[in-house]
């Protein structure tokens, strides 16, 4: 079927329009610019997790995978500018399973978690992540563990067969204990899987904290722009004699150590905004 010469015209001008519209949004409009970039961050890691499957699939599932991943990530923070500096990197054991807990922000915390991402070290992700196309496919490939927070009886299953993966195939997995994002300048209360699978497989926690976005992006602003970040790996939290009745004062006080220490580096011009620490232990964000 072909078009009538009119219509060709009509398609010329809507494509000249809109090559004058973006642009103009681009340049005028900062919301605008939020939603191109969220959106190609998005597309540039479903299609480089394309790229990425067919060479993990030469391993099958397996850990090792991790690392052609965490290859063809790096460079997401140069197209962004954003700097991301490490710290404390030595504390990680250098021979054991470890449980990495982390604090949760955005999905640029997928920045932070490549820069520093230790070897055969797989994140703990919701089971949703599985279907998100290319990148679930991908993480699959590369082993990470995926839960159904929905059904507990499940995830504990998941967590217990955890624990034994990481004393018998050596493995490190990363969790984000506050279970979700927190746009909020400070940190939500952990949850506390990942320190009952630590005492469970009585093995060290390694915590590890990202400085606040919030000099560069904002999503209830709709801001992204180029900012820094630090990562700041603290020293390992040993487990070895604790029991399950230890684990909510282990999460208590590995959390007050994470946030004392996101205050202190949102706030030393190295990352973050301004914060200012309220009476009540909660951070709020000078912007």
């Amino acid at each position: 079927m072909e078009l009538w010469p009119g219509a060709w015209m009509v398609l010329l001008l809507l494509f000249l329009l809109l090559l004058f519209l973006l642009p103009t949004l681009w340049f005028c409009s900062p919301s605008a610019k939020y939603f191109f970039k969220m959106a190609f961050y998005n597309g540039w890691i479903l299609f480089l997790a394309v790229l990425a499957i067919p060479v993990c699939a030469v391993r099958g599932r397996n850990v090792e995978n991790m690392k052609i991943l965490r290859l063809m990530l790096l460079h997401i923070k140069y197209l962004y500018g954003i700097r991301v500096e490490v710290r404390g990197a030595h504390h990680f054991p250098p021979s054991q399973p470890y449980v990495v807990v982390s604090n949760h922000q955005s999905s640029l915390d997928l920045l932070g978690m490549m820069e520093v991402l230790p070897g055969r070290c797989v994140p703990i992700a919701k089971r949703e992540l599985l279907w998100a196309g290319s990148a679930g496919l991908a993480c699959w490939l590369a082993g990470v563990i995926f839960i159904d927070r929905k059904r507990t009886g499940d995830a504990i299953n998941v967590m217990s067969e955890v624990a034994q993966t990481l004393l018998t195939q050596d493995v490190r997995v990363w969790v984000f204990p506050e279970g979700t994002r927190n746009h909020n300048g400070s940190m939500l209360p952990f949850k506390r899987g990942a320190f009952h699978l630590a005492v469970q497989a009585q093995v060290p926690i390694v915590p590890i904290v990202m400085s606040s976005y919030q000099d560069f992006y904002c999503k209830k602003e709709r801001r992204f722009t180029s900012g820094q970040c630090q990562v700041r790996v603290l020293p390992p939290v040993p487990t070895e004699g604790l029991i399950p009745d230890d684990v909510p004062a282990l999460a208590d006080r590995v959390r007050h150590s994470m946030l004392t220490v996101f205050r202190e580096i949102s706030t030393d011009g190295r990352g973050g905004g301004d914060y200012l620490k309220k009476p009540g232990g909660v951070a709020e964000a000078r912007l």
